[in-house]
């Protein structure tokens, strides 16, 4: 069992959107395979940790990616542990991180979510090559190195000049062995129909995410503009568009339509995972796996997606339950939408062997000992 030290330099406790939970379970799941302690931000709430300590010892300010004297404090700490290895959540602290390692002789662990620079690149962003660099001198130090799909680690094996040895992936996964049992899916299904006055007519078609974060917000506004107007010229395909998640912006200025809810955040999101007959995610930026999508195919709800919006999950994985449209294709997306809403399927084992936390850290677990 080795001890560690997980670095997480922004709010993630309690865990609510998708890049949260992935922090929050990683860092649990780890933690019975290996003694773990996490630094982190004081505006996270340690009780909220299942399984390993929270050390609220990084300030709130966005300076705090350049204060040297966190190098003495986290030292210090490693010291007293007596830890092995140090892990960074994303490579912003790649500076730290590697002179934690050469002066402690710990072993730097670098867990990206996505590969940084080519998201702030697909998001317009000038400044993205000077992270991409960073990024890759911090991936280039570190003793292992994780990813959250096949596509980034072979892209980082590739153009970053990593050792294959030192690379794994490491997918956003779910705390689920197995679909939701059929009479919890039917369960469900009545009550979010009781809830909205709809009858068994009605399709319910859903999309969740975080709205402050572009991409997301840019996949609501063609759900609004595009797709609904689209759908809406279907003869015989009566439905709902339910809009889930946090940040939502105001009703009054941007939905036109009585085909769509903006429910906003939802404290019971597997009533709507559960209750809803499929998931549509227009996503096309933003780069890393869609944790939305790995989280609705888990809950045995069929999808519709974007080829953007799918990297990492392989369709070959779920059964038939993913649907991929054309690449900016929105015709063929809208298409897809009634026979995939009316399709029913269950999501295979196999799915869970890539998804399932305990599966995938359990692996990553071992990776760190040379097991």
């Amino acid at each position: 069992m080795a001890n560690i030290i997980s670095l997480v330099s922004y709010p993630f406790l309690p865990a609510r959107v998708g890049g949260q939970k992935g922090v929050a379970l990683f860092n649990q799941y780890l933690s019975r395979f290996h003694h773990l302690i996490c630094v982190t931000t004081r505006r996270n709430d340690p009780a909220a940790a299942d399984g390993y300590r929270v050390l609220n010892i990084l300030s709130n300010s966005p300076w705090r990616y350049l204060n040297p004297g966190y190098f003495f404090t986290i030292r210090r700490l490693i010291r007293q542990e007596r830890a092995s290895h140090l892990i960074l959540e994303h490579p912003y602290y790649g500076w730290l991180g590697c002179l934690l390692k050469w002066f402690c002789r710990v072993r730097l662990v670098v867990h990206s979510h996505n590969l940084e620079g080519l998201r702030w690149k697909s998001l317009g962003k000038w400044w993205w090559k000077i992270l991409w660099v960073y990024e890759r001198f911090t991936h280039r130090r570190a003793d292992f190195n994780f990813f959250i799909h096949d596509e980034s680690r072979e892209y980082a094996i590739r153009n970053f000049g990593l050792d294959p040895a030192k690379c794994l992936t490491v997918p956003f996964g779910i705390d689920r062995t197995e679909p939701p049992p059929t009479s919890d899916i039917e369960r469900a299904k009545r009550a979010l129909r009781a809830k909205y006055r709809w009858d068994d007519a009605i399709f319910i078609l859903l999309f969740n995410g975080a709205f402050a974060y572009p991409p997301n917000r840019q996949a609501l506004d063609r759900i609004l503009g595009t797709i609904d107007p689209l759908l809406g010229k279907l003869a015989g395909f009566d439905y709902r568009i339910l809009i889930c998640g946090q940040d939502l912006p105001s009703e009054s200025g941007i939905v036109k339509s009585d085909r769509i809810i903006l429910a906003g955040f939802v404290d019971d999101l597997p009533l709507y995972l559960m209750g809803c007959d499929l998931f549509i995610n227009p996503v096309t930026e933003g780069g890393g796996i869609k944790t939305k999508l790995v989280e609705a195919l888990g809950y045995n709800l069929n999808a519709v997606s974007t080829p953007e919006g799918a990297t990492g999950v392989n369709p070959d994985w779920c059964g038939g339950k993913l649907y991929l449209s054309g690449a900016d294709d929105w015709d063929s997306f809208v298409a897809l939408i009634p026979g995939a809403a009316a399709a029913r399927k269950t999501i295979p084992p196999e799915y869970f062997q890539h998804f399932y936390w305990g599966y995938t850290v359990q692996r990553a677990a071992a990776f760190l000992i040379g097991k």
